[in-house]
């Protein structure tokens, strides 16, 4: 484990972790930083593995600055969701459109296109409403 993958020894949905910290860790190690973080703080989750699967997607997307997904979650930010709940409203479009490639197949032209239409419609108002 490198320097900086050494100091993560705990997540917080909640306070952003630094990127490099973050990106430092192998995948295991983040899910089961996730996972720890949920089992404590929602025991009741039905499946604790998936939901941190998908906060792991989106913290890997914020770390490496991928533009959607961090101008989407800096919308909902500013429309006043908290961090945490910041990360569930981009996971679920992140989540629906997984499902969605799953399902249906990822058709004609690139599948993040779609993702990317998706996120950039995404509002505080709009997950609220969920």
């Amino acid at each position: 484990m490198d320097e900086d993958a050494s100091h993560m020894r705990r997540y917080d949905p909640d306070v952003a972790p630094r990127a490099s910290a973050w990106l430092a860790l192998d995948e295991d190690e983040r899910l089961l930083l996730v996972e720890r973080y949920h089992e404590r703080a929602d025991p009741e989750l039905p499946n604790v593995r998936l939901h941190a699967s998908i906060h792991v997607v989106v913290e890997n997307q914020l770390a490496e600055g991928y533009p959607p997904s961090r101008a989407a979650f800096e919308r909902v930010r500013r429309g006043g969701l908290g961090r945490h709940d910041a990360i569930h409203a981009v996971g679920s479009v992140v989540a629906e459109h997984l499902s969605k490639l799953l399902s249906e197949g990822a058709g004609d032209g690139d599948p993040n296109d779609a993702l990317e239409r998706a996120l950039n419609e995404l509002t505080a108002e709009k997950w609220l409403a969920i």
